[in-house]
């Protein structure tokens, strides 16, 4: 077997990039820090592909005659003998990619963020798919096969069987990233409906096809064939798609997150199949940290997890409280209304949700929390764990829009507020304010935690029309208590004729 040699050099420089990623995940844990920790992952990302670049720069190669009787050659690198070409081809596909994605993040709107994670989750996805089957056409250039010389026949390569787990484990996770996120991302731009698309039998159907890939890739050990690897590659992209489907939207946060954990160890396992130390930190971060989200969110929804990949979530919507309930008596109020009752009020409480994000209102929001603490009123915002599409997708709005992060409170430490409040103020969030998931069993969103809205003494909803449901596919009844003021109209020009009648 070739004994592969590490840079001690390269090693140190992987082991700072590696502390840099940790120190941006430690950034990223607080909106407060969060420049800071993007800086961090930044600088850590530009080391390690520094260093990839110069420990595997492309050198030219001779080929000499390792067994003169066997006629194998083997091929041996020329130091400083750089393959300009091919150093070239690699700066210039960075330099591509470099520029879409500068475009793509400059360009992108606030609201599609969810979709734009989705996407890139499936990037990562499918080039850990690329990477192992670069490997499995040409192991030798990666250091993981040895030439068998038999006595009849010709010499043939054999893989190492620790890089046949590796291939086999990295190709199955990259696959179900790719398939699952392309299919969170039709969802989440509405090419394809919130609400799950069941099919028959389809627990068997997902726990088949998951033991038959476990099998393969068992099987894969023993047995090279590239049926067994490419049987393996199409039966992970199917079940990434069978995944996904019977899931609900009101699960796409946890969906996202979850997804994101897949293509972390998707990139760790073919860190080990590059023997690169900085893929696998990065990989078993990136992984580690999308596996506690998704608990983190999942029991902030009163889930298991496995309910949710297993798309349990959403399954029922269509027998509880599936329609709007358009015929209910309901009382409507202007931005004067509104402006008045929080200006005589002591604390408003906003709870910004997805709608918020669509109208792109978080300025003007922030413009009125302004304008009403100038009126001596006490502003706090409410974010629930799963408002939006992704998680922490109202967090980064708000710190778009400069809102205090003092401000910003969890579900869990203000919910006790909302029975003294004067005003909640609620702007485009539906199913996170449902009480429908405290008391209907049938509700798809039952078991749900939500934020406590209806015990304020007034509450200020802002949705387009009576018509529309929450992702979920769920109607308020919070709309329709006595209590309750409905503002139909644009979020964004609601609130900036509030702000226009707090002067």
């Amino acid at each position: 077997m070739e004994q592969l040699t590490v840079n001690p050099w390269a090693a140190l420089a992987y082991l700072v990039a590696g502390v840099c990623f940790i120190l941006a995940l430690r950034g990223l844990s607080s909106p407060a820090t969060s420049q800071r920790g993007n800086r961090y992952g930044i600088i850590g990302m530009t080391i390690a592909v520094a260093t990839t670049l110069i420990v595997h720069a492309p050198t030219l190669a001779v080929y000499v005659d390792s067994s003169p009787m066997a006629g194998v050659p083997r091929h041996v690198d020329r130091p400083f003998n750089l393959d300009l070409v091919t150093l070239v081809e690699i700066l210039a596909a960075i330099g591509i990619g470099a520029a879409i994605g500068l475009v793509t993040a400059r360009r992108i709107a606030m609201t599609d963020m969810p979709q734009l994670v989705a996407a890139f989750h499936s990037l990562v996805g499918m080039a850990a798919v690329l990477v192992a089957a670069a490997a499995f056409l040409n192991p030798q250039a990666f250091g993981i096969a040895d030439m068998v010389i038999p006595m009849i026949g010709q010499p043939f390569l054999v893989i190492h069987q620790v890089s046949r787990i590796e291939m086999g484990l990295g190709i199955a996770i990259g696959a179900i990233t790719f398939s699952g996120s392309v299919i969170a991302f039709l969802k989440l731009n509405g090419n394809m409906g919130g609400a799950p698309i069941l099919l028959p039998a389809r627990h068997v159907i997902n726990l088949t096809v998951l033991a038959a890939i476990l099998g393969l890739v068992a099987y894969f050990t023993q047995d090279q064939s590239a049926w067994v690897f490419w049987t393996i590659t199409a039966l992970s992209f199917a079940i990434g798609f069978l995944l996904i489907v019977p899931i609900g939207g009101a699960d796409m946060p946890v969906v996202v997150s979850m997804l994101n954990s897949y293509s972390g160890w998707a990139a760790a396992a073919m860190g080990f199949t590059l023997h690169n130390s900085a893929m696998i930190i990065t990989g078993a971060l990136v992984g580690s940290s999308g596996a506690i989200l998704s608990y983190i969110m999942c029991k902030a929804m009163n889930r298991s997890f496995i309910s949710v990949i297993a798309g349990g979530f959403g399954a029922v919507a269509a027998s509880g409280g599936g329609g709007a309930k358009v015929d209910r008596p309901w009382k409507r109020g202007s931005a004067e209304d509104a402006a008045f009752l929080m200006q005589q009020a002591e604390q408003v409480i906003i709870v910004p949700g997805y709608g918020m994000a669509v109208a792109q209102a978080q300025h003007a929001l922030r413009e009125m929390g302004d304008k009403l603490k100038e009126h001596g009123v006490r502003v706090k915002y409410a974010i629930h764990p799963v408002a939006g599409r992704m998680p922490g997708h109202m967090n980064v709005l708000l710190a778009e829009a400069n809102v205090p992060y003092d401000d910003v409170f969890e579900l869990e430490d203000i919910n006790s507020e909302f029975a003294q409040t004067d005003v909640a103020f609620v702007i485009g969030a539906n199913d996170v304010t449902n009480p429908a998931a405290k008391t209907d069993k049938t509700s798809p969103i039952y078991g749900m935690p939500v934020l406590d809205v209806e015990k304020a003494k007034t509450v200020l909803f802002i949705k387009r029309s009576m018509g529309g449901v929450g992702y979920a596919g769920v109607d308020n009844d919070v709309f329709y208590m006595d209590n309750t003021m409905m503002l139909l109209a644009d979020a964004k020009k609601m609130v900036e004729e509030i702000v226009k009648s707090l002067d």
